[in-house]
């Protein structure tokens, strides 16, 4: 009996735009090999077992276009590759990597699907697509498995994997206004933009937070000694040397006080309210383990506030509460924390979590606090008696609408002081909606790189587009941080037009950065030789801070293998299809499939970009209705249908006529120069490199240069060693 089971032949990510989707994918080759004659209609409980082990599979539209559409399609009978699909989707999502795109193709070859879904990020979806298909396989089979022990290993790795909740939100506000983003590392650091106009971030930093800000942030003293100068509120205070120097500051401040390491943060080490002598000695111990020093402050009255700071305004504005514990009469303080404080789902051990669980051994400051109540962990308050754990590092109320204008200007201005361009201020006082002086309210930190989450997710009140004022303070209103991009593909000449584009781009006195089949260039100088059509090497120009303009080849094996290197471009550039360059170990079979293949790069032109296409071939010039932007079409003829009917809409061509380099909009036109005195074009050449002219000069006519730059440029490509003896050879066929 032949066996059944799912196959993975290959598994590849998609880095960016492909064939099937605008976002980086995971693509997989499946064999179902003798499952193709048997679809889930024909396995005996296999719904049933389905169902039951992911019943969230009842939100999967699917292409039935409604609530519960997949479900519908495993009963009347569908295939294991359109069900890993949906498997690996809703796996994903239940490890908190939210997607909701997938496809299912059949190819030519019998039993061999292609399944892609969103990847946020290629491991998990590597690890969720293999769960997928042993979850299938053992419903297929009648085996047991553990759902919820998958996808709790899942939900690990993703958390240990993805972007962190503050670093998230800011890509995300990104995405929203445009503005394209590539991370950077295995942590938080993210680039937003592309090269010259890039800006990065790492959490709640960025590029433009200073590390001497940063510096002057964790030293408390000096933070205070500064604000103080400036007319902002501060509780006096010192540092103290020692457990008796505590007492002897806070004799000189006046009892009560607060006493917390002087370089801490996050509210670890701080002890407030302390009013005797033991009290303050036994303080200084637990702030010293948590800071290089020790800071007594005067106690100032009322509920701890987190205001958000962002370019210059206060942005968000929370209110902290203190955690108490109720006794019964039989359990301890540890396990009423456990019972009823560490129970809270706010609380969690994982970023996205507001607020943190409580464990009285690594909370030395909360231990000191029950023992000044009378009590130890492992005391049974009586039934009904209250018990304070925390005063501090609790601030999930939002009250931002409530905060007093001046003192929302205040925390602005702790910020300016310090420097820093993203702050956490913390500030005491007993009504926010009144100004500070009026009740001897006081800023008692500023912090630098913030937690964002109190604000996306506080306990009560509404979430705060804190992700999106950190983005606009990089990012001018108009701003999108993007570069002039230009992809190029096609049957032949790519390499010739991006040589040729990205000389025009410099000449024009911008710093270009160039990948194709000859190396890697920047402002015209190789710097890795041999072919770099390929997202590592476009990667390297998008994350240059000196590249101002990046042209990137891509032929159809790079769309297939890799996606683009890019999520949008300015211009793309479509040479032409050679309907007989079939890639059947992709399995594209057909001129139809290939025209699929070389469209992703018109599909990604910007609603202001351009495509430039060869008006000549059928298959590229069908491409036009899939732009989003303005179309420029060339050709060697001018009298062309096409080019007649583009005119005719007032849109742009460029052609040839008697000779000339003509460039048109609607009736009105332009020569551009002599075919002769064009060097591509001259004695011995390909009759097709006056095509690649025409390209190039449509692309650079889309980018705005000028046609006296444009006639200089291609009268004087091919010329010095540079520019002929590599780009002439890579225009052959085989290109």
């Amino acid at each position: 009996m032949e066996n059944k089971n799912i196959e993975f032949l290959r598994v590849f990510p998609l880095c960016g735009p492909n064939i099937w989707t605008y976002r980086p994918a995971l693509e997989a080759w499946v064999d179902i090999g003798a499952l193709e004659d048997s679809p889930s209609n024909t396995i005996p409980g296999f719904y049933e077992r389905l169902s039951s082990w992911l019943p969230s599979l009842i939100e999967h539209h699917c292409g039935v276009g409604e609530r519960g559409g997949f479900l519908q399609r495993v009963q009347e009978g569908t295939w294991p590759g359109h069900i890993l699909e949906h498997v690996t989707i809703e796996l994903q999502n239940l490890a908190g990597m939210q997607t909701g795109f997938g496809k299912a193709r059949e190819t030519s070859k019998r039993g061999i699907y292609k399944v892609v879904v969103r990847s946020r990020h290629e491991e998990v979806s590597r690890a969720c697509l293999h769960a997928a298909r042993d979850l299938i396989m053992a419903a297929i089979e009648d085996r047991p498995f553990d759902t919820q022990a998958t996808v709790a290993q899942l939900r690990t790795m993703a958390d240990s994997l993805l972007l962190g909740p503050s670093t998230a939100c800011i890509v995300d506000a990104a995405t929203d206004r445009g503005i394209p983003s590539i991370r950077l590392s295995e942590g938080n650091l993210v680039q937003l933009g592309y090269g010259v106009r890039q800006h990065r971030i790492w959490t709640a930093e960025t590029d433009q937070t200073s590390a001497i800000a940063e510096s002057i942030a964790s030293d408390k003293d000096l933070t205070k000694t500064l604000l103080q100068s400036c007319g902002v509120p501060v509780p006096e205070g010192r540092l103290a040397k020692s457990p008796e120097d505590a007492w002897e500051a806070a004799e000189e401040i006046g009892i009560p006080v607060v006493v917390k390491p002087y370089d801490g943060n996050h509210g670890r080490g701080v002890c407030a309210n302390l009013k005797t002598r033991e009290e303050i000695e036994a303080a200084y111990k637990v702030a010293l383990e948590e800071g290089s020093g020790v800071l007594v402050e005067r106690f100032v009255r009322g509920s701890e506030h987190r205001l958000l700071v962002v370019g210059g305004k206060m942005v968000a504005a929370t209110r902290g509460e203190e955690a108490w514990v109720t006794g019964d009469g039989r359990s301890t303080i540890t396990e009423l924390i456990e019972s009823q404080l560490n129970t809270d789902p706010r609380r969690g051990e994982e970023e996205d979590y507001p607020l943190s669980l409580i464990y009285l051994e690594r909370e030395p400051a909360a231990r000191l606090e029950i023992e000044r109540q009378g009590f130890n962990p492992d005391s049974k308050p009586v039934d009904g008696a209250r018990v304070l754990i925390q005063r501090n590092g609790n601030a999930t109320f939002d009250i931002t609408d409530q905060v007093h204008p001046e003192t929302a200007e205040i925390a602005a201005l702790a910020a300016r002081i310090v420097g820093l361009d993203i702050a956490g201020i913390d500030l005491v006082a007993e009504d926010i909606s009144r100004p500070l002086d009026e009740q001897r309210g006081a800023i008692v930190e500023v912090n630098a790189g913030p937690g964002l989450l109190m604000h996306l997710k506080p306990a009560i009140g509404e979430p705060r587009p804190v992700g999106r004022a950190i983005v606009d303070s990089l990012f001018a209103e108009q701003e999108s941080g993007r570069i002039p991009v230009v992809g190029i593909t096609g049957a032949r000449g790519k390499t010739v037009v991006a040589r040729l584009v990205a000389r025009l781009i410099q000449l024009s006195g911008k710093y270009v950065g160039l990948t194709c089949s000859d190396g890697l260039y920047l402002d015209q100088r190789q710097v890795e030789a041999g072919d770099r059509a390929n997202c590592t090497a476009s990667h390297k120009i998008l994350l240059n801070r000196s590249v101002e303009a990046a042209v990137f080849e891509t032929g159809s094996t790079a769309i297939l293998s890799e996606g683009l290197a890019y999520d949008r471009c300015q211009v793309a550039i479509v040479t032409n299809i050679d309907p007989t360059a079939l890639l059947p170990e992709y399995y594209v079979e057909t001129p139809e499939q290939l025209y699929n293949v070389l469209r992703t790069l018109v599909d990604v032109v910007l609603p202001n970009g351009t495509a430039v296409l060869n008006a000549r071939d059928p298959l590229v010039l069908k491409m036009a209705e899939l732009c989003d932007g303005d179309v420029i079409l060339f050709s060697t003829e001018d009298g062309t249908a096409a080019i007649a009917e583009h005119r005719a809409q007032g849109k742009r061509a460029v052609f040839i006529r008697n000779h000339k380099v003509v460039l048109a909009t609607g009736k009105d036109e332009a020569p551009l120069t002599d075919v002769a005195t064009i060097p591509l074009a001259g004695s011995g050449q390909k009759a097709f490199q006056i095509e690649n002219v025409l390209a190039a000069a449509g692309a650079a006519w889309a980018l705005g240069l000028s046609l006296e730059l444009i006639r200089a440029g291609i009268e004087t490509f091919g010329l010095d060693e540079a520019d002929n003896t590599p780009a002439i050879k890579a225009v052959q066929p085989q290109a």
